[in-house]
């Protein structure tokens, strides 16, 4: 097929004119740009609206590979990157532009299963994607999607306006993406092992088999096998036993769930003053937050939500799982701070409507920076640690750090 007949291939017929129409779009893929009209983007939102942009790139072996996310999960998890920027700023998502380059080794038919995944995210955020570009790629698979948001003008949720006084919060749990990561890798190295090992017994080369070749350049058979199998062993664990909650940490990172309508929860209550996204880690976001604010950021061990089963499974791998909740990131919920007479009101509002909430810190006054107040249970000298803060790094995923 040619570059327009895939095109076609892949968008023709996922969303209906009329549904697209709800969303403001005039003219949608088919001609040089689409055509969006203004006022129909105002559904859920009030008075005038500002246009809230942004972009996210995923780069194959950097961003995912075979063995960690299959075509639909890659379709998926790009588009939700972008809607959870939308989310941080308490904006509603609207639009998309999708742009993949292509290597020779894809076929039609596994870029179709990435649109797939893409197009599954769309209907779950009632987002209308209205074009894209389509190259070729030497290499790599390369996903760029650019999503266009709305919210009320003048109310958009900033990095920059934490105030000493306001309470830390998060709007959920933080470091299973990261322990999904491990765990996947973890079963493509028991993988690689028993393959080395059985060639070895039978006088092979220690290379994977024809089969297992096939299978990473389909991309979607290996990362299938993978999470199926997740509930087998670890294998650098003594004993193989089940991976407790295996499923959750999985679809945390390949399937992240963007917090859209936590921020509009935020936004509409008045009393959050800054709010960011935990992309690269909740560190590095809290310091995002501590530099545009010029103040400090106070997190509390004993407060920050941990997971049963991410906390489970760093047990059995013998990893502090503070590594991962700290410095993790691609957990997707939001860091904010908002003023402490309405954190109880705001928990309650939230919980009504199902959506987690944790209060897990302060914001104090002072140089930029973010500090760690370590948990008292289990300390020898719990009235001496007591007030004892420990600075966190600026540390996060950083794709230009050697």
């Amino acid at each position: 097929m040619d570059e327009f007949a895939s095109i076609s291939h892949w968008t023709a017929g996922r969303q209906s004119a009329e549904w697209q129409q709800q969303r403001g779009v005039t003219l949608g893929i088919g001609d040089d740009t689409a055509i969006i009209a203004p006022a129909g983007m105002s559904d859920e939102l009030d008075g005038p609206l500002e246009l809230l942009m942004a972009v996210d790139t995923m780069v194959e072996t950097v961003h995912f590979n075979a063995y960690t996310m299959t075509d639909e999960d890659v379709g998926y998890k790009a588009l939700a990157a972008n809607v959870s920027d939308i989310a941080a700023m308490g904006g509603v998502p609207r639009h998309a532009l999708v742009s993949v380059s292509v290597p020779a080794a894809y076929g039609p038919e596994r870029i179709a299963r990435l649109y797939d995944g893409l197009y599954a995210c769309a209907a779950d955020y009632g987002v209308a994607i209205v074009g894209g570009d389509t190259t070729s790629s030497p290499q790599h698979l390369v996903v760029a999607v650019t999503v266009t948001g709305a919210v009320e003008a003048g109310r958009a949720l900033r990095r920059s306006g934490a105030k000493p006084g306001d309470a830390v919060v998060l709007t959920g749990a933080i470091g299973l993406s990261a322990a999904g990561l491990h765990l996947l890798l973890a079963r493509k190295q028991e993988r690689q092992e028993q393959t080395a090992h059985g060639a070895a017994e039978t006088g092979g080369t220690g290379r994977a088999s024809d089969a297992n070749d096939a299978n990473d350049a389909s991309g979607t058979q290996s990362a299938v096998d993978l999470q199926a199998a997740s509930s087998a062993g670890v294998s650098n664990q003594p004993q193989h036993g089940e991976v407790r909650g295996a499923a959750a940490l999985i679809g945390a990172h390949c399937r992240p769930a963007p917090s859209v309508r936590a921020g509009r929860l935020l936004l509409e209550r008045g009393s959050c003053n800054s709010l960011n996204d935990v992309s690269d880690g909740l560190a590095s976001e809290a310091w995002e937050i501590a530099e545009a604010s010029q103040c400090c950021l106070v997190l509390k061990e004993d407060m920050l939500p941990r997971s049963g089963s991410m906390a489970a499974y760093a047990a059995d791998v013998g990893i502090d799982p503070l590594e991962w909740m700290l410095y993790g990131g691609e957990d997707y919920v939001l860091i904010g701070t908002m003023e402490a007479a309405d954190v109880q009101a705001a928990r309650e509002a939230f919980h009504a409507e199902g959506l987690p909430f944790y209060i897990v810190g302060e914001v104090r006054q002072g140089a930029p920076s973010v500090v760690l107040e370590p948990a008292l249970s289990g300390k020898a000298d719990g009235a001496a640690a007591k007030g004892k803060c420990m600075p966190l790094a600026k540390r996060g995923y950083n794709h230009f750090k050697k």
